[in-house]
């Protein structure tokens, strides 16, 4: 098994950081280029709400990302000490709609479910653990 993990201070600025690494890793696994793409999409959904709407204060936190093979599994964990927040339990945004009448936010979350196999979630210890697979290739 291949695995990185990634410890993320709550910046914007780490999620360019991220995506080079998660880049990175996509090309030392010979994931394909749409496969690449797709974890780098889905981390920086994730990522990107976890800074902007998870934490109560100012103060720094830390969000771990855990990218790992094995087979011809991806799985990506995605660790925070933010406020609870169950992703999955948030209700399916309607794409019918017009793009003037749907609410604002809904799609990151649909995003990765498209992208992905399986996510799972959990709070443990005080922390949200957001855990994803995907069926890969390897190029």
């Amino acid at each position: 098994m291949s695995s990185v993990t990634v410890l993320l201070g709550n910046e914007r600025a780490e999620i360019r950081r991220l995506g080079e690494i998660a880049e990175k890793f996509g090309a030392d696994e010979r994931l394909s280029d749409d496969e690449s793409m797709a974890i780098n999409l889905v981390l920086d959904e994730l990522v990107t709400n976890i800074i902007d709407y998870g934490f109560d204060d100012t103060g720094r936190h830390e969000i771990r990302v855990t990218m790992a093979v094995e087979g011809g599994t991806l799985t990506i964990e995605v660790e925070d000490d933010a406020r609870a927040f169950d992703p999955l339990a948030a209700a399916p945004p309607d794409l019918t709609l017009a793009l003037e009448d749907r609410p604002v936010g809904g799609l990151g979350i649909h995003i990765v479910r498209t992208v992905m196999d399986t996510v799972e979630y959990q709070r443990r210890d005080g922390h949200n653990i957001l855990t994803m697979r995907k069926t890969i290739g390897r190029t």
